[in-house]
């Protein structure tokens, strides 16, 4: 069942990769002010781009079917996995990638849900693309879990809100670079508002990384006999809840806006990665994962 299960990844994959092709195109072609014509190819604004139809068919609506057919194919493979295996599939890099993808993909879909800002998805589909086509390459073979990892209950409420947070953190990222590229993308979607966008994600980021943060540590005493190891991983997620605090408290106290808060969340969500990978360099308590 597992090979049936991983082509499933494959054509998530394909889909994301189209779905940012598509989204791209609409806002390349928004940029190059295309206007409503009568042949085939018309274009709306919708969302801060313009949403291209061809021969009748909306292309916007398009993108949305493939980021939700995506979404059921992740969804059905993590199942799938888990039922498999019979435990919970978030224990070695190639679980948390996938499950990170997911979680890239829900904020996706809800972000335009909630802010109808299609240009977002360019920047989260990239990001979800590329960390899917790492999640492939990287070993998926079901192998016997270490001490560490068999508090199962603990280990899903721990990875959960990593993975949870590290997907609305993806989406304030997106909305940040697309704040910075914006002067040059000239998008009708205005600055302040993708600037709100971007606070409003790392809002919801953020307790749930502090979630991961005290559910980890519960984790660790069970699994090593004490709260705090200074672990590569560890310290890496804590720099990382420092970064989104100092945001906050910048944001909120001292009014910071534009630019300076926009290099935050990237700072943050470069952060974030690191934490996800920095085992890979530095070894550690968590070097199981990789």
């Amino acid at each position: 069942m597992l090979p049936f299960l991983e082509t499933l990844l494959y054509v998530a994959l394909g889909l994301i990769v189209l779905e940012v092709i598509i989204d791209l195109l609409i806002v390349t072609s928004g940029n190059r002010g295309v206007q409503r014509t009568t042949s085939a190819v018309a274009e709306t604004t919708r969302g801060g781009v313009a949403e291209t139809t061809r021969g009748g068919v909306d292309m916007g609506v398009v993108s949305v079917g493939l980021t939700a057919i995506a979404f059921a194919l992740l969804t059905t493979y993590i199942i799938g996995r888990a039922v498999v295996t019979g435990r919970s599939p978030l224990t070695n890099m190639h679980e948390y990638a996938v499950a990170f993808v997911w979680a890239i993909v829900v904020a996706s879909l809800v972000g335009f849900w909630r802010f109808h800002a299609r240009v977002l998805s360019v920047g989260v589909g990239a990001v979800a693309a590329a960390l899917l086509a790492f999640g492939l390459s990287v070993g998926h073979d079901v192998q016997p879990l270490v001490p560490a990892l068999q508090n199962s209950a603990l280990l899903t409420l721990h990875v959960g809100f990593a993975i949870l947070g590290s997907g609305a953190a993806c989406l304030s990222f997106a909305a940040a670079v697309t704040y910075l590229l914006h002067p040059k993308l000239r998008l009708p979607l205005s600055r302040p508002a993708l600037d709100d966008m971007s606070y409003k994600a790392a809002v919801v980021a953020y307790p749930l990384w502090t979630m991961m943060l005290l559910l980890g540590s519960l984790w660790a005493n069970v699994a090593w006999g004490k709260y705090w190891s200074w672990d590569p991983k560890e310290t890496a997620a804590l720099v990382t809840w420092l970064i989104y605090t100092a945001f906050l408290h910048a944001r909120v106290v001292r009014g910071w806006r534009g630019n300076r808060s926009a290099w935050l969340l990237v700072i943050a969500f470069v952060a974030v990665l690191f934490t996800l990978f920095g085992n890979y360099f530095f070894g550690g308590l968590h070097s199981y994962a990789s």
